[in-house]
C-alpha cells in the first residue's frame, strides 16, 4: 500500500534564538541569500550576498535553546568579496566542528561554539601565499581545506588562451584543537587549469567547470580523490573516461592530465548542468537544463534517476536538492518531488504553499524531511492508515489498471485503452469478474456475504487458495505496521519471500522487474533468503550446489528484461540481482549458481539462439559484471573471477584464467587446469599446450610438472611444429651466447628430449589410416581356389572361351563358376 506523506510545521521560529530575526532575513526582498545547516542540525547559518546597504551579512542561529554570544559579521568596502562558508570537522574528536568565513584575498575566521560562553573567533588564518591570489570556490574535506584560486599572469596582455588557464585547486590541511588551529602547508592538486567549482564528499572533491569556462574544457568533470591521490576525468556523456595517480607535483599540470584523451575529450558534448549537490552516499547530483536529475558516482559512472515536470529550467529557477536515505528530495517552483533514488520511482509529489525551500538536517528524525521557509520550519513524514487490512476502493481501481495495460500489449490497435473504457466497454469481462470475487470475499467477515452469479460463484472456488494467500499477504503487511522493533524482521523475511515467489510466478515484465529492484534494495538479507526458498538452493552430501526450481522459474530468472531492455532508473536484470545477492552473503556459491544456470540454459534453449540468455550475453560475463561493480575488490573475488571464467568451459574464457593464474605464478593450479579442460576439445587442448610449451621455453617454473605436461601433447603437433614453437619464445639473451650458463635458467635438449621422443615415437596419421592394410598377412590377398566341376555340355558351349574372358553378370546370378 503507498504510504501518504503529512506535512506539519515544527516550528514559527518563536522557539528559535533570534527567532523573529531569522523570519526577517528570510523575508526580506529578493536578494540571493543561502542557509547551512551546521554538521550535527543544531545551528542555521544565512548568508546574504550582493544586497544594497545594510552590506552583506554572515548571521548565525541556534535551532534549540538560547544564550550566550550570538554571531552576526557584516563587511564592506574595501574588504574583498566572501568566497564561502565550510564546515570543517576534526577527525580525531567525532563532532568537534567550526564555522569558516572565507574571504577572496584568502583570510578565514574559523569560529566555534561552545554551548555556554556562544559563538568563540578561534584563529584568523591565510590560506593564499600570493597577494595577488583570488579564492572563486572552497570547500571542506573532512579535515582540510580545499579551495580554487585565480593567480592573474603578470603581464597584462597576455593570451586569452593563457587567462583560461590562470586557476590553481590547493588544498591545507587543519587540525583543531581546545587552544587553537593548526593549518598544514599548501598541496598543490591541480594549476593552470581553468575555474572550478568545488563540492566535498566525506571521501572525495568533485570540480565542476564553472559557467563561464573554455568551451573545451566544459565537457567533462574531475573528481579529486585525496587518500589515493588520484584524479579522474567523468562525462556524463561518456562516463569514466582517463584517471591518473598524481606522484608528484609536476603531474599536477592540467594540459599533462589531459594529454592523453584530447581525442576522446573533442568530440563529447558540452555539459548540460543547471544545478548541482552532493548527495548523502557521497554522490554528486546533477539536474540539466532539461529537468533530467541523474547521479554521478565516485568512479565516474554516471546513473539517470528522474525527470521533472517542469520542462526546461531557466537560468534563475532555484532547484533544492537533497537526499535523505535512500529518498531524493526535491523542490521546484513550489513544488515538492520526493523519488525513490534507487529504482527512480515517484513517491509523493506536494504542491508547497512558498516557494523559497531550504533543506534542513533532520536529527534523530530519519524518517523525516525538514525544510526551512520564511513562515516557519516544517516536517514532511510519511505516514500509514491505522485500518490498512480494510479493503480499499482503490483496489478495485487497480484491477483495472492491470488489466489495461495487459490488454494494450495484446492490442492490435493503435487507439489507447483507458480505465473508464474498459469499464463502460462491456466487452472485457475477467476484471469486472475479479473485482466482484475481491469485493464479495474482503467484504464478507465485515458485512453478510452478497449473492454472486453463478459464473462467479465457480471462480470464486477455483480461485479460493490465491484469495487465501492474498488475504494473509494483506494480513501480514498489516503485521509489520504496527509490529515492535524485534518482530519487525520477521515478519519482514516472510513479506519479502512471500512477494518475491509472487513475482517470480507472474509476467517478469519491466515493472515487476523494477518492484524486485526495490525489494532487493531495501531488504537485502530477506531477498537473499526468499531467493533460496524460491530456487531451492542447497547443497547435497558432496557439497556440490543443486537447485530443485520448476522451469517456468528458471525462465524467469534467465529469460526476463535484459539490461537494454529494462530501461534506466537503476534497474538491473534478476539475474544480476540474484548474482549479486551471491556476491554480498554467499560469494562461494556463485561460480556454482552460473554452472546451474549454464546447465539450464542447455536444456531449454538451442545453442546460440538468440531467444536464449546465451544468444546475447554469456551467463559468466553478467556475472562477471556484477563482480567488477564491487567498490573494493580483495583476492577472493579475484579468485572468484577464475572459477568463474573456468565454470564457464568456454574456450576464451579458459585461456583468459589460465594466463591470469600464469601472471600470478600459481603453476600447480596452471598444471590442474591444463589437465582438467585440455579433455574438453582438441582445439582448447592444442591452444592450451602451446601456451604452456612457451612458458617451458621461457623459464624453469614448469620443470617440476614436465610428467603431466607431455602426455597433454596433441597428436597433429609434429617435432618440427614443437621446436618452432620453442625457438619463437626463447628469451632474448643481453650478452654472447655460451656454451654453459652459469645461471641456470637455460632451456637444453635434454628437458626437451622426453617430448621429441614420445612424439616420434607416435605413428603418424597417414600410417594410422592404412594401418588395418599394413597388419594383413599377405599383400595383395590371395586368390580364391578354383572348384572345377563338369557339368553336361550343352549344345553349341562345347567351344573354350578366351583367356581373360569374364563372366556374364546373368551367368554370375544363375551362378555359374568362372
Amino acid at each position: 500500500m503507498k504510504p501518504a506523506g503529512t506535512l506539519r510545521q515544527l516550528s514559527d521560529f518563536s522557539d528559535l534564538s533570534r527567532g523573529r530575526r531569522l523570519q526577517e532575513l528570510l523575508c526580506h526582498g529578493e536578494e540571493p541569500r543561502r542557509v547551512r545547516p551546521s554538521p550535527d542540525g543544531r545551528h542555521l547559518v544565512v548568508l546574504q550576498e550582493n544586497r544594497p546597504p545594510p552590506l552583506p551579512r554572515v548571521v548565525a542561529f541556534r535551532r534549540q535553546g538560547s544564550g550566550g554570544a550570538e554571531l552576526e559579521r557584516n563587511w564592506q568596502p574595501p574588504q574583498p568579496a566572501l568566497a564561502g562558508l565550510v564546515f570543517p570537522q576534526s577527525p580525531a574528536a567525532p563532532g568537534c566542528w567550526a564555522l569558516g568565513i572565507v574571504w577572496e584575498h584568502g583570510r578565514t575566521e574559523l569560529w566555534h561554539f561552545v554551548p555556554a560562553a556562544g559563538w568563540q573567533l578561534l584563529q584568523t588564518l591565510e590560506l593564499c601565499q600570493g597577494a595577488r591570489a583570488r579564492v572563486v570556490s572552497v570547500c571542506s574535506q573532512a579535515a582540510s581545506l580545499v579551495w580554487c584560486e585565480e593567480r592573474p599572469p603578470l603581464d597584462a596582455h597576455s593570451d586569452v588562451s593563457k587567462c583560461a588557464f590562470r586557476f590553481c585547486v590547493c588544498a591545507r590541511a587543519l587540525e583543531l584543537g581546545e587552544q587553537g588551529v593548526q593549518l598544514g602547508p599548501v598541496r598543490i592538486v591541480l594549476h593552470n587549469c581553468p575555474e572550478y567549482r568545488l563540492l566535498a564528499s566525506p571521501q572525495h572533491v568533485f570540480l565542476v567547470p564553472a559557467s563561464g569556462s573554455f568551451a573545451t574544457t566544459s565537457k567533462f568533470l574531475l573528481i579529486w580523490h585525496p587518500k589515493q591521490a588520484k584524479l579522474t576525468i567523468a562525462a556524463p556523456s561518456a562516463g569514466f573516461v582517463h584517471s591518473k595517480v598524481l606522484h608528484s607535483s609536476s603531474e599536477s599540470d592540467f594540459k599533462k592530465l589531459l594529454l592523453g584523451s584530447v581525442g576522446l575529450l573533442s568530440a563529447l558534448a558540452p555539459l548540460d548542468i543547471h544545478t548541482c549537490t552532493v548527495s548523502s552516499c557521497g554522490a554528486l547530483l546533477l539536474v540539466s537544463r532539461k529537468g533530467a536529475v541523474s547521479m554521478l558516482e565516485t568512479d565516474g559512472t554516471q546513473r539517470h534517476i528522474f525527470d521533472l515536470e517542469a520542462g526546461p529550467l531557466a537560468q534563475g529557477d532555484a532547484v533544492e536538492l537533497k537526499t535523505f536515505g535512500s529518498t531524493l528530495a526535491c523542490v521546484l517552483a513550489g513544488v515538492l518531488y520526493l523519488v525513490d533514488q534507487n529504482s527512480g520511482r515517484l513517491i509523493e509529489k506536494k504542491i508547497l504553499s512558498m516557494k523559497e525551500v531550504h533543506f534542513l538536517e533532520s536529527p534523530g528524525e530519519e524518517d523525516s524531511i525538514q525544510f526551512l521557509t520564511p513562515t516557519g520550519i516544517y516536517s514532511f513524514s510519511f505516514s500509514y492508515p491505522e485500518d490498512s487490512g480494510r479493503p480499499e476502493p482503490c483496489l478495485v481501481e487497480m484491477v483495472f489498471e492491470e488489466a489495461c495495460r495487459y490488454y494494450q500489449r495484446r492490442s492490435l490497435s493503435s487507439s489507447k485503452l483507458t480505465v473508464e473504457k474498459l469499464k463502460k466497454g462491456g466487452v472485457f469481462q475477467a476484471p469486472v469478474a475479479l473485482t466482484a470475487i475481491l469485493q464479495h470475499s474482503l467484504h464478507q467477515k465485515q458485512k453478510p456475504a452478497r449473492g454472486l452469479q453463478d459464473t462467479y460463484a465457480k471462480l470464486l472456488s477455483t480461485m479460493s487458495l490465491e484469495l487465501q494467500s492474498y488475504l494473509s499477504l494483506e494480513l501480514l503487511k498489516t503485521c509489520v505496521v504496527g509490529a515492535s522493533e524485534s518482530e519487525v524482521e520477521s515478519y519482514c523475511e516472510e513479506l519479502v519471500e512471500q512477494e518475491v515467489s509472487r513475482v517470480l510466478h507472474s509476467d517478469m515484465d519491466k515493472d515487476n522487474l523494477a518492484y524486485l529492484n526495490s525489494v532487493f534494495t531495501s531488504f537485502p538479507k530477506a531477498a537473499w533468503k526468499a531467493t533460496r526458498s524460491c530456487l531451492q538452493l542447497q547443497q547435497n552430501g558432496d557439497g556440490l550446489l543443486v537447485a530443485r526450481a520448476t522451469p517456468e522459474v528458471w525462465k524467469k530468472v534467465l529469460g526476463g528484461p535484459q539490461q537494454e531492455e529494462a530501461g534506466q532508473n537503476g534497474v538491473v536484470p534478476l539475474f544480476e540481482l540474484i548474482c549479486a545477492s551471491f556476491l554480498r552473503f554467499k560469494p562461494k556459491w556463485l561460480p556454482s549458481f552460473v554452472e546451474l544456470t549454464q546447465q539450464y540454459v542447455s536444456i531449454s534453449w538451442p545453442y546460440s539462439s538468440k531467444e536464449g540468455p546465451e544468444g546475447r550475453v554469456p551467463l559468466y560475463k553478467r556475472a562477471l559484471g556484477v563482480l567488477a561493480r564491487k567498490n573494493k575488490h580483495t583476492e577472493v573475488d579475484d579468485e572468484l573471477e577464475l572459477e568463474l571464467l573456468l565454470c564457464s568451459k568456454r574456450p576464451k574464457a579458459v585461456l583468459q584464467a589460465l594466463h591470469i593464474l600464469i601472471h600470478l605464478k600459481q603453476w600447480q593450479r596452471v598444471v590442474e587446469v591444463a589437465e582438467k579442460f585440455s579433455k574438453l576439445s582438441p582445439l582448447l587442448n592444442k591452444e592450451i599446450f602451446i601456451t604452456l610449451l612457451a612458458e617451458f621455453a621461457q623459464h624453469r617454473e614448469l620443470d617440476p610438472y614436465l610428467d603431466t605436461l607431455w602426455p597433454l601433447c596433441p597428436t597433429e603437433l609434429s617435432a618440427s611444429d614443437i621446436l618452432t614453437v620453442v625457438l619463437q619464445h626463447l628469451p632474448c639473451s643481453q650478452q654472447d651466447p655460451v656454451p654453459f650458463s652459469s645461471e641456470g635458467n637455460q632451456l637444453t635438449v635434454g628437458l626437451l628430449k622426453p617430448l621429441l621422443q614420445r612424439v616420434m615415437q607416435r605413428p603418424c596419421v597417414q600410417d594410422e589410416i592404412y594401418s588395418d592394410a599394413l597388419q594383413s598377412p599377405t599383400f595383395p590377398p590371395p586368390t580364391p581356389p578354383r572348384e572345377h566341376k563338369n557339368p553336361p555340355k550343352a549344345a553349341g558351349s562345347d567351344a573354350p572361351q578366351p583367356p581373360g574372358a569374364r563372366t556374364s553378370p546373368s551367368a554370375l546370378v544363375r551362378g555359374d563358376t568362372v
